[in-house]
């Protein structure tokens, strides 16, 4: 099975591109082949629209909290919200969280969806900092633009599969909650290189194993990336082989999972317990 990992920007140029590893996975094992970097998006809409099969793993929130949903009066479907965002436009997309935000108290302005309780990642309305807002904005509408299969979100195209990833989760399960990246050059330091190169041996390990079912065998010279743009490439590959794994039990999305907000690939998705 051909197998992607792609580590999204919401805005793609040749300083920080898309970032996209094509892997192949033979019953359990997960190998590395063609790392691909996109500067715009045209390279991003031709891999959605690639014939099958193919199941990638992308690493941008599919979907925004039921409770920003229903309290901000959007459609009542993912189609359909996402397509609202979409006709915002990016401005308007932007001025309407912001506006969102006045006058709610503290601790209410952004909301997590379940699966982001669960995986330890941020708000999908986070606009600022790591802006994951517009992540969903310039990624979810493409999703339905090139009609892929999108478990428990939309019944498209079943040779082309997309999940959400988020290789935050699985870098935690190897390393813990050490920092492993940085797109500021001069914050790029030894022990980054350190952390990433753990990061890739976990991923040959017993560990990954037990988990995720899975071995991978990967060079490691995608540690050299500082940026960490590359490896979380991997990591969204092998949540998304490991969502292929789970496609009879519809991808690995656990049970009672929301069909409005979507959910992250990933077998922690499966436990009750939210991460601190």
């Amino acid at each position: 099975m051909k197998v992607y990992g792609i580590d999204f920007t919401s805005s793609p140029s040749s300083r920080k591109p898309i970032t996209c590893l094509e892997c192949t996975l033979v019953d359990s094992s997960l190998s590395v082949g063609t790392l691909m970097r996109w500067p715009n998006f045209e390279g991003y809409e031709a891999m959605l629209r690639q014939p099958g099969p193919w199941i990638a793993g992308m690493d941008f929130p599919f979907g925004q909290a039921r409770r920003f949903i229903d309290t901000a009066g959007w459609p009542e479907s993912w189609h359909g919200y996402v397509s609202h965002a979409a006709s915002l436009g990016r401005v308007g997309f932007v001025d309407a969280l912001n506006d969102y935000r006045v006058g709610r108290a503290v601790g209410d302005k952004e909301h997590r969806r379940e699966t982001d309780k669960r995986a330890g990642s941020i708000s999908p309305q986070k606009l600022y900092g790591v802006p994951v807002a517009k992540m969903f904005f310039e990624g979810a509408p493409r999703l339905i633009a090139a009609g892929v299969t999108v478990p428990e979100l939309q019944q498209g195209d079943p040779q082309r599969i997309a999940v959400e990833a988020y290789p935050g989760v699985l870098a935690r399960y190897i390393i813990g909650r050490k920092s492993y990246k940085n797109d500021t050059k001069k914050k790029q330091t030894a022990a980054l290189r350190d952390a990433r190169l753990q990061i890739l041996q976990g991923l040959s390990g017993g560990a990954l194993k037990a988990a995720y079912g899975l071995e991978v065998a990967a060079p490691l010279h995608l540690a050299e990336d500082p940026s960490g743009d590359s490896l979380d490439a991997l990591l969204c590959a092998v949540q998304a082989a490991w969502s292929w794994t789970q496609r009879t039990s519809n991808y690995g999305a656990p049970e009672g999972s929301d069909a409005l907000e979507g959910w992250i690939a990933d077998p922690l998705s499966k436990k009750q317990e939210p991460l601190q």
